[in-house]
């Protein structure tokens, strides 16, 4: 069964998880991987999920402000086992409802086109393709998303 918590960035699943999904963006990312990991401290992360079945965290997702009626989904990471078992899909669900809770009416998100499992993900999960923003404007590896809360 899958029990999904909200809690904060020191939440020592959390950092774990966040330590396999870097890991895996080095292999991705290549020589682009210290640009973006520049972006993606996880101190300023004060809205984390982390998905649990039968006790062991298996995925996590986070959001944090983006302006004022916008979050940006951060740092979502399900572990290999249990891809394709609808982890990430209720980690983004219980992401946007949280946002929506508390009064944002948008999240938006960057990934990476050689993260071709991700792209289909947030286009499956009605985020749609919007120019890119902040640092991400000049980067050739990078597409953005956003969907309407």
């Amino acid at each position: 069964m899958m029990n999904i918590i909200r809690t904060n960035s020191e939440n020592k699943d959390f950092i774990q998880l966040v330590e396999a999904l870097d890991a895996y963006l080095k292999m991705t990312d290549g020589d682009e991987h210290a640009f973006y990991n520049q972006f993606n401290s996880i101190s300023v992360l004060n809205h984390v999920v982390v998905a649990y079945i039968d006790g062991t965290a298996v995925g996590c997702g986070a959001f944090k402000p983006f302006d004022n009626s916008s979050v940006e989904i951060k740092r979502m990471y399900t572990t290999p086992q249990t891809r394709g078992m609808g982890v990430a899909s209720e980690i983004l669900k219980s992401l946007e409802l949280w946002a929506s809770e508390l009064g944002y009416a948008s999240c938006v998100l960057e990934t990476g086109i050689r993260q071709k499992e991700a792209v289909q993900f947030y286009k499956k999960n009605n985020y749609k393709s919007i120019e890119k923003y902040g640092q991400y404007v000049n980067m050739d590896n990078s597409v953005c998303f956003k969907k309407e809360l």
